[in-house]
């Protein structure tokens, strides 16, 4: 099974032996073995006791609680780690290097700009009637493409890749129907269709990238681009930003092949989000799509791991087959 996803008001889980029992109203309880789960996404308010999160834990498994309307992460459990600690000092002694955190940075954001590029460049074949921005968007990218290599401090190259993300989501607005009022990135809350999507897309990735650090015997909160700030895991941060352009790919085909539609949102008090039926959909595309970014996340973390060991570290390699 590998991930399962509860999104049902009044649910609940409980133990009975090395199964979880899910009980819902005017459902039959369920049971799902506990060595089949990687991963549990809960969704608004599931009842459950510590002995789960216990069970969970030891199992391995990760679980990550949403709020009921908003899709915001409201607590993650990630279980147990990997034993080695000099994973950690060496990521420690890293953070301390100026030098090689902007080496690392430059590799980073560099590979999100080549996968911004293929996106856009895929979908000019696909719709000469978007031409012309998605040229334009195109001549953009590559040019900061050549910077973010060139960059000499992370504050430039964090222009760059401010830059980059306007001429990319300007690009990818005219793939959209007017009607969804897509006219790039808005959060907290996100105003249209397409960003309620792109940012219950990237919270369920974080959780991925958490989750591969933690597993690598990484600190999820210590990253090289993203500096620390409290609360935040700046290391998945990190890692997902190759991953951003894929899943903006992923959610645009969603529309593209009408598998959501504007009738699966509601508006709430300014922001957009998807009910319930929009969201088991999402959920289940999100499934199909993501096991190579999986791959991808964890291959990515044990590469760096492996490196801080050995005092070569290294990450963002170039993947065609990540989403």
């Amino acid at each position: 099974m590998g991930t399962l996803y509860l999104d049902r008001r009044g649910a609940s889980l409980r133990l009975d032996g090395r199964r979880l029992v899910i009980e819902e109203t005017d459902a039959r309880p369920r049971g799902v073995p506990l060595a089949l789960l990687e991963r549990v996404v809960l969704q608004g308010q599931v009842r459950f006791d510590s002995s789960v999160l216990a069970a969970l834990a030891e199992q391995g498994a990760a679980v990550v609680c949403l709020s009921a309307r908003h899709s915001r992460r409201t607590a993650l459990l990630v279980g147990t780690g990997h034993g080695d600690a000099r994973r950690r000092l060496g990521q420690y002694r890293l953070a301390l290097d100026a030098g090689a955190r902007l080496m690392l940075a430059r590799r980073l954001i560099a590979a999100k700009l080549r996968a911004q590029i293929r996106l856009l460049d895929a979908a000019s074949v696909r719709r000469p009637d978007a031409r012309k921005p998605l040229h334009d968007a195109l001549d953009t990218l590559r040019r900061l493409a050549h910077a973010a290599g060139a960059a000499q401090s992370r504050d430039v190259l964090l222009g760059v890749e401010g830059a980059a993300a306007a001429a990319h989501y300007r690009g990818l607005a005219a793939l959209f129907p007017p009607a969804l009022k897509f006219g790039g990135r808005t959060r907290r809350p996100p105003r249209d269709p397409v960003n309620a999507g792109l940012s219950l897309g990237y919270t369920l990735l974080h959780f991925e990238a958490v989750r591969a650090s933690h597993g690598a015997g990484l600190d999820p909160l210590l990253g090289f681009y993203h500096e620390p700030a409290h609360g935040r895991e700046s290391l998945a941060c990190d890692l997902i930003e190759p991953l951003r352009p894929r899943l903006d790919g992923w959610v645009l085909a969603l529309f593209r092949d009408r598998h959501l539609r504007a009738e699966d949102f509601v508006t709430d008090k300014g922001a957009c989000l998807l009910a319930k039926g929009g969201r088991q959909t999402f959920y289940a595309g999100y499934e199909r799509w993501v096991a190579p970014a999986r791959r991808y996340l964890r291959r990515e973390c044990y590469r760096l791991a492996n490196g801080l060991l050995e005092g070569a570290p290294d990450w963002a390699e170039e993947d065609d087959n990540g989403g």
